[in-house]
């Protein structure tokens, strides 16, 4: 299937030629974001465990005339980040890989709880962590965003290992942020509310989750591209006295009433 990969919008300020680190780019958001970045004129790496299918979505990247390389990354492995990020100086980082589980609290074991806080808070903080080190060392600023979740900023049911991670990725958001401002890298959040992707279509055909999406005041799902102009937003240079924020993009969600 061909893929587009130049944005509906025109061109964004300060993005041509830029390079962009997105983790989590074998599917979903991950792979969204790359394809709408490489449509800008970044040259964009796609970071993922699966090296076969990010390797597949640069050549189709490459085929629309983008610039687009694979890198094989597990972001719970400390050393697997080592490897792929120490020394690469990225104009743009996006932290997008994550994983959920579905269970009450009582109900999360140990081996669960510690995948979700490994890939969803350890893993962003450590690849920001050398992604920032790198600009530094380069004497360069740069923009790192964390994709986090709107259940980092409100509870649901069974998803409280999830939520704490999403939290906490936010709070590490602003406080990167503050440390990192006067070396010119501004960090930020980007929390997506329900947004239908090949992963979860199934369950929102459901009937849970049909009534899911009648609570949200638009009274649908969100699509991927909804999540085009505040991406862009946040690493252009629109958005260049834009730190330490989370970005909420939920059809309203947020402001439903209990």
């Amino acid at each position: 299937m061909a893929i587009v990969v130049s944005a509906p919008s025109g061109e964004w300020p300060g993005l041509l030629d830029r390079t962009a680190l997105v983790t989590g780019a074998s599917s979903g958001l991950g792979r969204h974001f790359a394809q709408l970045l490489a449509g800008q004129g970044v040259v964009v790496t796609l970071a993922a465990r699966r090296i076969d299918r990010i390797q597949s979505l640069c050549e189709d990247i490459r085929s629309e005339g983008g610039t687009a390389h694979a890198l094989e990354l597990d972001v719970s492995d400390p050393a697997s980040i080592e490897a792929g990020l120490v020394g690469t100086a990225f104009d743009i980082v996006i932290n997008n890989a994550g994983i959920a589980a579905s269970a009450t609290a009582l109900d999360h074991d140990d081996e669960t709880l510690d995948r979700i806080i490994d890939t969803n808070l350890k893993g962003p903080f450590r690849v920001a962590r050398a992604a920032a080190k790198a600009m530094i060392d380069a004497g360069k600023g740069g923009v790192i965003v964390n994709v986090a979740s709107i259940l980092g900023v409100r509870v649901a049911s069974h998803v409280s290992a999830y939520a704490a991670s999403k939290s906490g990725l936010i709070q590490m958001t602003r406080a990167q942020a503050l440390e990192w401002a006067r070396h010119g890298i501004r960090v930020n959040a980007l929390c997506p509310g329900y947004i239908e992707t090949e992963l979860n279509v199934d369950f929102f055909a459901s009937e849970p989750g049909q009534k899911l999406i009648r609570r949200v005041p638009q009274r649908r799902l969100g699509q991927t591209r909804d999540l085009d102009g505040p991406l862009l937003l946040l690493v252009s240079d629109l958005g260049s006295f834009m730190t330490g924020s989370e970005l909420v993009v939920d059809g309203g969600h947020l402001v439903t009433s209990i």
